[in-house]
Parts: structure tokens; C-alpha cells; sequence
């Protein structure tokens, strides 16, 4: 690629794409939507973070387009960064555990937003079941 200024060669680099993902705790439950696009299945709320945007502004925008919800932050859980947990693209996702108050609405690309206990999970999309597993063991 060439430096539009300077015309040197500049390398390209081919990088993970940031995710972020939203364990939303709400009536001793946690949020989880269906989503409309594929893959299709259930998942938590979440998506990529935009340019510019800080991974914290992307779970808050996120959870509140994919659910209807307002949230609050609690804290950055883990990072889940294997290349093959997303079939689209190498994408890393940094998962944060969020409050929220009301009823859970499917909006944007989420068909339905449902809470679910650990007794009564679906079947989860990407590497969701791990992470939805790490946090119900306590691992992080």
C-alpha cells in the first residue's frame, strides 16, 4: 500500500476485528438475544466496536440497540480471543458484566431478548456457551 503524502510503501496488517459481548444480569437471570442474522441462534447481546469508540461506549450501545435496555457497567469479565470463535472473521471479544432494570425487548439485529437462568439455557452461538460458563463457574 502506498502513502498517499509521502508515496513510501506502507505494510498492510491483518488484524482481529474487537467485539464486545455483554453478560447483562437482571431478575437473577441473565439477558440473552435470538439473533436475526447469521449465524442464527441464541447469543449474548453484542456486536463490533466502532471507530473511535471505546470498548465501554460499544457494550453500553450494544446492549441498549440489541435489547432495549439501558445498562450499567460492572465490570470487564474476560477477553476471548480464539481465532476460530467467530466462522465470519478472527474476531476478539472483551466481555463485560452490566446491570439493568425493565423487560429485555429484541431490537436492531436481535429477533428476541429473553432472560435465562443456568438451569435453562439454549443452545449458544459462537463461543458463548464457554463464556456463559466461565461466568456461571466464577472463573474470572
Amino acid at each position: 500500500m502506498q502513502c498517499p503524502k509521502c508515496s513510501s510503501t506502507i505494510p498492510v496488517y491483518k488484524n482481529p476485528v474487537p467485539t464486545v459481548d455483554i453478560i447483562i444480569e437482571l431478575e437473577r437471570g441473565i439477558v440473552l438475544i435470538e439473533r436475526k442474522n447469521p449465524p442464527h441462534g441464541w447469543a449474548l447481546p453484542g456486536g463490533f466496536v466502532d471507530y473511535g469508540e471505546s470498548y465501554e461506549t460499544a457494550a453500553i450501545r450494544e446492549a441498549l440497540e440489541e435489547t432495549g435496555l439501558n445498562v450499567t457497567l460492572v465490570r470487564q469479565f474476560h477477553t476471548y480471543s480464539n481465532p476460530e470463535r467467530d466462522v465470519r472473521q478472527h474476531t476478539t471479544s472483551t466481555v463485560f458484566i452490566a446491570e439493568a432494570a425493565g423487560v429485555p425487548k429484541g431490537a436492531d439485529d436481535a429477533l428476541q431478548a429473553r432472560i435465562f437462568t443456568k438451569k435453562n439455557l439454549p443452545e449458544l452461538v459462537f463461543d458463548h456457551q464457554q463464556i456463559v460458563d466461565d461466568y456461571f463457574s466464577g472463573k474470572y
